[in-house]
């Protein structure tokens, strides 16, 4: 493990960690991190690699802004790498607070050790990895295969992504035509801003779902003045006495909670 120093002056870099250094010679933190960085709830930056020990396997970690990494999980665990292997794209943290990406490669579908073309999967903060969907299970790959960015979780709960191959019709494995596709892990729908900081007084854009027929907007138990725009978007202003926490809308559906703390600006 080799830290960088704390240097923070403008325009200096700072190397927080050098995978498969000469310290670990074998690789085992992992080598080659293609997908970039997220900042999750704890602080700490979760990420991956596409490789350990010099072979197809790689790794998800965090890594502390002080430059501590720790490996949560190490790919191709199993027999014929079914929970995937070669991470690429981001992790993302979801609203149950685990988190969620792609292999690129791996799995039980596609009938083989490099041709099984990639994963969903869900791991906890204690390592703990679920996979939740084998890409190319459909047949002719109609659910398309190798997922190559990361995921992305939409206001209405579900996890959003792409494939690089497969889609159906003249499309296969080999063809490199691609799909796009929803994965429903049963995360529930949730509110978000256009911008999570502001004023008493000012007013600001709250994304969201069926929000046609909403009774309240309430920021950390503070009613506040709202205006409903559309299904999806409503404008509400930060109320008198309002503190930073979280936002809930109130529609005939229920009572949808933000995913961040909207931070009240003194």
């Amino acid at each position: 493990m080799r830290h960088g120093l704390q240097n923070h002056s403008p325009g200096a870099l700072t190397i927080l960690y050098r995978f498969c250094s000469s310290s670990y010679p074998d690789c085992p933190d992992g080598n080659s991190p293609r997908g970039g960085l997220v900042q999750a709830a704890d602080g700490s930056f979760y990420g991956s690699t596409y490789g350990i020990a010099l072979e197809t396997g790689g790794t998800i970690f965090n890594i502390t802004t002080g430059g501590a990494l720790s490996t949560l999980y190490t790919f191709c665990s199993l027999p014929g790498c079914a929970d995937g292997q070669g991470p690429t794209g981001e992790v993302v943290q979801a609203t149950d607070g685990n988190l969620y990406g792609t292999t690129l490669i791996g799995g039980l579908a596609g009938g083989g050790h490099y041709s099984a073309p990639g994963t969903i999967f869900e791991l906890t903060a204690g390592g703990v990895l679920t996979t939740l969907y084998n890409f190319c299970s459909q047949p002719h790959c109609d659910d398309g295969g190798e997922p190559i960015e990361g995921l992305m979780q939409g206001t209405n709960g579900l996890l959003y992504g792409s494939t690089l191959s497969g889609g159906g019709g003249h499309c296969d494995i080999d063809d490199g035509c691609g799909t796009v596709f929803s994965l429903d892990a049963g995360l529930p729908p949730f509110v978000t801003f256009v911008r999570a900081a502001g004023k008493i007084g000012q007013t600001g854009g709250i994304l969201g779902q069926s929000f046609t027929g909403t009774t309240n907007v309430s920021l950390n138990g503070t009613s506040a003045t709202f205006t409903v725009v559309s299904e999806t978007f409503v404008r509400a202003t930060v109320p008198e006495g309002a503190t930073t926490g979280d936002v809930t809308v109130t529609t005939p559906s229920g009572t949808l909670t933000s995913n961040v703390p909207f931070h009240v600006i003194p």
